[in-house]
């Protein structure tokens, strides 16, 4: 039978002992650390989470989701278990803050940089429009699309609501930048069916000094000046004027940059005739088509029939100096000063400053939203 008289040095663990047994064993949280947790209560504005700290941590509804949440009912539930992440260290009574939003917020930039590595069409409905363009969500991100990367017809305003497929122009967590592009993936889309060297008509949209700008199908292509004619032309006004209907060659197509570059000049069966007789230049527009396209084949088989050089006798003075080929290469963000800097972050304190920096406001409004650059 125990003794239930024996004294605390007897038994040789006091209270002391054990508390600071527990401090010794007791886990140590940090900022930035995800940590699984038990909704142990929920309260109007937030919820406390059992994450095995001495107190129940706290996460405010603001943080529990990158979404508007307005009640903490529709993201969490009694003794639901699920991973939080750390928002900061503990305050004057011990309490840890929790968040749910940073998490997502990481997942969903991971989830972009993915879909922009294998070139995806993604598709979003614009949610606001300024001066600057329109203003999308893509895996709960907000992102930008520049004005002049909007192809419709449509007044800006009148997009609010309209699902738009979309292309990535730029991804960049550090400046918080996730811009991109409807003008791409309309022209991917459509380039998919057109060849070069095809014979398309179109309407003139819009007249530039440098050319004029035909859709071709809901997309636009740049008729340049000097693909006009063989002859000198001054200015695109003295040939075409907006809403003419044109008969056009497709001289190439670049996917990258979502451009469509188009030809009338090519089309002529004499120099000129653009400006003197363009019924003849439309009638003939398939012939002269077809031998664009002879010619085009015969430079193409001619290079790969090219022999090449063999390898033993290339000389050291043929090749350039990697500096020399450096300078060939352009910029790849050749569209960055059409990209206005991204919709400013709200500041919530407390925070990790790494983390808090990058990522928006969960409440939002138009006011907030910078305007972009306009061109």
């Amino acid at each position: 039978m125990v003794n239930q008289n024996l004294t605390a040095t007897e038994i040789g663990f006091t209270h002391e002992d054990f508390a600071a047994l527990l401090d010794k064993y007791d886990y140590h949280f940090s900022p930035g650390d995800v940590v699984p947790g038990t909704v142990f209560s929920i309260e109007p504005r937030g919820a406390l989470i059992d994450i095995g700290a001495k107190t129940a941590a706290y996460i405010p509804i603001q943080e529990m989701s990158i979404n508007r949440v307005d009640s903490p009912e529709e993201v969490l539930q009694s003794n639901e278990t699920r991973e939080f992440f750390i928002l900061t260290d503990e305050n004057e009574d011990g309490q840890l803050t929790l968040s749910i939003r940073r998490i997502e917020y990481m997942r969903a930039w991971e989830r972009v940089r993915q879909l922009q590595a294998e070139d995806a069409t993604v598709r979003s409905g614009v949610f606001a429009t300024n001066r600057g363009g329109a203003l999308v969500r893509i895996e709960g991100l907000r992102g930008f699309i520049p004005g002049s990367h909007i192809s419709t017809r449509k007044p800006k305003e009148e997009l609010v609501g309209e699902e738009l497929p979309l292309k990535f122009l730029e991804v960049d967590e550090e400046r918080n930048r996730l811009v991109l592009s409807h003008r791409r993936a309309l022209v991917e889309r459509k380039m998919n069916r057109l060849e070069v060297g095809e014979v398309v008509i179109g309407t003139v949209r819009g007249i530039k000094p440098y050319g004029a700008f035909i859709d071709i199908g809901g997309v636009s292509g740049l008729l340049h000046i000097s693909e006009i004619s063989h002859e000198h032309i001054d200015t695109p006004h003295s040939v075409f004027n907006v809403n003419d209907e044109v008969k056009v060659m497709i001289i190439d197509l670049d996917a990258e940059r979502g451009r469509i570059s188009l030809s009338t000049k090519q089309l002529e069966p004499e120099p000129g005739d653009m400006i003197k007789n363009r019924d003849l230049v439309y009638d003939k527009a398939e012939e002269m088509a077809a031998k664009y396209r002879e010619q085009l084949l015969a430079k193409q088989q001619g290079a790969t029939a090219a022999p090449a050089a063999p390898a033993d006798v290339l000389a050291e003075e043929d090749i350039p100096p990697a500096t020399e080929l450096e300078d060939e290469i352009p910029p790849a963000a050749e569209l960055e000063e059409e990209i206005p800097p991204a919709a400013e972050i709200e500041e919530v304190t407390p925070v990790v400053a790494e983390i808090q920096e990058k990522i928006p406001a969960t409440t939002e409004t138009e006011e907030e939203i910078p305007a972009a650059i306009e061109e």
